[in-house]
């Protein structure tokens, strides 16, 4: 990890060992909320101190009551210029809580909102310092000062050996990619699914990737809520993108897997199972595996764009007018 990357999150993980903290909010749009997912799975796993993820509008206008003094506000947005996030660091800090915020841009809107500004790199960067790797050592920070553990400090030293994992996974999976691009390039409607700490990687695939960039129409399902309504559209010819992780919640993704698999002849599969992770402690490769999972997931998105002629930087509405 780069020093300056390393002075950053360790400012802010001090700051919250020096406060006696309440709860934990991550807020966040689009992509950038669901990237945090992960983030509270962990948090809920690790200790009694509760988190929640928001986007970032919902949670100015809600205004959560717990808000305040011995709150930490964990927010990101890549170009730091989103306005609802601005408005959600702004407002956290003008409560008292301490604000932590994420950002590839430095001296942006929302690093200067910020109480303790972090900045990550973007394309062609080691884990470590991609904001996945900074999150991951703020998170695992924030735990360590709750409650020293060499578990966490464990998991911080994995971030400089993840790269490998990464990139193991993603040859593992290049073929796979690449013939779901070619199977699904004339689909108007990919449904995707997952449960746990991979659920907020569905959920980005499904409104970020497929109809954001791709104009694909989609839906995440989570994988225990499938039972209880979607499982209904299951037909024969309907493609559904599980995401099986090795989780404690991966008996709700067999479940789904086997139902989903019953019923329809279209249904792929990414199994975090299958990840070499061998660099990774045996207690902590629950965490790390989501992490991974959605780096393939980038490359079924490119495969895909790449089939269908539709290069994912393409839109209609952002970023093009008013909204």
């Amino acid at each position: 990890m780069k020093a300056e990357h390393i002075e950053q999150y360790k400012k802010a993980v001090a700051a919250v060992g020096a406060k006696k903290i309440k709860n934990i909010y991550l807020v966040a749009c689009g992509g950038s909320k669901a990237f945090m997912n992960p983030s509270q799975y962990i948090f809920d796993l690790e200790t009694d101190v509760p988190a929640a993820v928001y986007s970032s509008n919902e949670f100015v206008h809600r205004c959560p009551k717990g808000l305040g003094e011995g709150s930490v506000v964990i927010t990101c947005s890549h170009s730091g210029n989103t306005p609802e996030t601005v408005r959600a660091t702004s407002l956290a800090r003008e409560k008292g809580a301490l604000t932590i915020a994420f950002s590839n841009l430095v001296d942006s809107p929302l690093w200067k909102a910020a109480e303790y500004p972090i900045h990550y790199d973007w394309t062609g960067c080691d884990f470590a310092d991609s904001r996945y790797g900074m999150i991951y050592a703020v998170t695992f920070g924030i735990l360590n000062v709750l409650a020293p553990c060499e578990k966490y400090e464990k998991a911080i030293a994995t971030l400089d050996v993840l790269q490998a994992c990464i990139d193991r996974a993603k040859e593992l999976h290049s073929v796979r990619a690449n013939k779901f691009g070619k199977d699904h390039k004339r689909d108007s409607l990919i449904y995707t699914m997952a449960s746990g700490s991979n659920y907020g990687s569905a959920y980005s695939f499904a409104i970020c990737l497929l109809m954001e960039m791709s104009w694909v129409n989609s839906n995440s399902i989570h994988s225990g809520e499938y039972f209880h309504g979607p499982f209904e559209c299951t037909d024969y010819d309907v493609p559904f993108l599980l995401l099986k992780g090795i989780d404690q919640c991966r008996p709700l993704d067999e479940r789904a897997e086997n139902f989903c698999k019953k019923y329809s002849d279209r249904v792929t599969v990414i199994d975090a199972a299958e990840f070499d992770l061998h660099e990774v402690p045996e207690e902590l490769k629950c965490y790390f595996a989501a992490v991974v999972t959605d780096y393939v997931l980038r490359d079924y998105a490119e495969a895909l764009a790449d089939h269908r002629g539709h290069p994912l930087t393409v839109r209609r509405y952002m970023w093009r007018m008013e909204y």
